[in-house]
């Protein structure tokens, strides 16, 4: 699993299904995600308009900055959120009431 694939097949694919999408976007949020690392990159998931795309956009209302290999482990479920925030290698900039939602977002187990 790398970070394309879990922001350009797995969340792209939830927010498309006909079951999941819709839950997906009742959070009404635009999030940005700088993924740092050798995998890294960055990436929109607009939960308003059901789509992710790679790119930056500054009217996000949640930007997260965190490594590569970190959102593999926090999407596989290896480490919670909260534990990455607490030890400095997940930021977040903007609605911070937004980032208790990466579970949803992300599909975290």
């Amino acid at each position: 699993m790398t970070p394309k694939t879990i922001f350009e097949e797995q969340i792209a694919g939830r927010l498309a299904d006909p079951d999941s999408g819709p839950k997906a976007r009742e959070i009404d949020s635009v999030y940005q995600f700088n993924v740092t690392g050798d995998e890294g990159g960055s990436w929109v998931v607009d939960l308003k308009e059901g789509k992710v795309e790679q790119g930056t956009r500054d009217s996000a209302d949640c930007t997260i900055t965190i490594g590569d290999q970190d959102l593999v482990n926090l999407v596989e479920g290896k480490v919670p959120g909260f534990q990455l925030w607490s030890m400095g290698r997940l930021q977040v900039q903007g609605n911070i009431g937004l980032a208790m939602k990466l579970g949803q977002v992300l599909g975290a187990a």
